[in-house]
């Protein structure tokens, strides 16, 4: 929106410092991936821009760090770990997510309070706390170093997030449609997939999408609960600073920014596909 001819002085100020503090928060966010990006094409094995590269020299520039991760057995490794603890969790707490959203927003739900505060707990409690606590207690049934347990654990850490957006989903949600389909003769089993599901499919998926990112990105947890058998890429790339740093990083770093700016890409369409399902945007 543009600055009204009628401003004063003092709106026109705001309106461009505004801007300047916008654009400082973005730089100081989105700078460090803008360093990632260009120094994983570097031909040397150094986290460090050479005098080649500052010179844009083509020498100076290699896919040679993107060749290691394709056919290095064990990023191959990480990488089928974290795709299928990652589904396998997204799966789990977006079917959990999706259910307790529905129950919370009923108005007759009682201690709703409560128990969304407990719903969302993974998300506020510190994550050292929680791995250590599903460490202890996946130790004692028989669930640590299993890619089982360490799937349990995901779905735990994503289904707040589910939660949430589910929740906010049905916040504009016309309960009308339900009385509607129910005076037509429809049983719940029909009104649920037929009315329900297709208006807070957006919020589902973009639930879905954040409880993905999550277990994709996630390394304290499976450090505890998981094993070798169920390294990730974020335990491989924890794993490769400390042991032996590699440039191999930066082109991993690189790919997981590609796919993570993809995943929001898709949830922010879905949010106004959401939006204008429920009548919330013109359009």
């Amino acid at each position: 929106m543009s600055l009204p001819a009628y401003a004063s002085p003092l709106e026109r100020t705001w309106y461009y410092t505004f801007r300047v503090i916008c654009g400082a928060i973005f730089v100081f966010l989105i700078g460090p991936i803008f360093v990632i990006l260009p120094l994983s094409f570097n031909a040397q094995p150094y986290f460090t821009f050479s005098q080649e590269m500052m010179s844009f020299d083509p020498a100076g520039y290699s896919m040679r760090w993107y060749e290691d991760f394709w056919t290095d057995e064990s990023w191959g490794q990480a990488v089928r770990n974290s795709f299928f603890i990652a589904v396998f969790a997204t799966m789990i707490s977006t079917t959990l997510g999706t259910l307790a959203a529905l129950g919370l927003s009923r108005p007759e739900m009682p201690f709703r309070s409560p128990l969304m505060a407990l719903l969302i707990s993974p998300m506020i409690v510190p994550l050292i706390i929680s791995a250590a606590g599903m460490y202890f207690f996946y130790s004692r049934i028989g669930l640590a170093s299993t890619h089982l347990g360490v799937i349990l654990a995901h779905a735990a850490l994503g289904t707040p997030f589910v939660v949430i957006t589910v929740t906010a989903t049905l916040v504009g949600f016309d309960n009308t449609l339900i009385r509607a389909a129910q005076s037509m003769g429809a049983t719940p089993t029909t009104t649920f997939f037929k009315v329900i599901v297709p208006l807070i499919l957006p919020g589902v998926i973009s639930g879905g999408l954040f409880a993905f990112i999550t277990s994709f990105d996630e390394v304290v947890v499976v450090l505890f609960v998981g094993s070798v058998d169920q390294r990730t890429i974020p335990w491989a790339m924890f794993s490769g600073i400390r042991e032996q740093i590699s440039p191999t990083i930066l082109a991993v770093a690189t790919i997981l920014i590609i796919i993570s700016v993809l995943l929001l890409a898709s949830i922010e369409l879905l949010r106004r596909r959401s939006e204008r399902l429920r009548g919330l945007s013109p359009g």
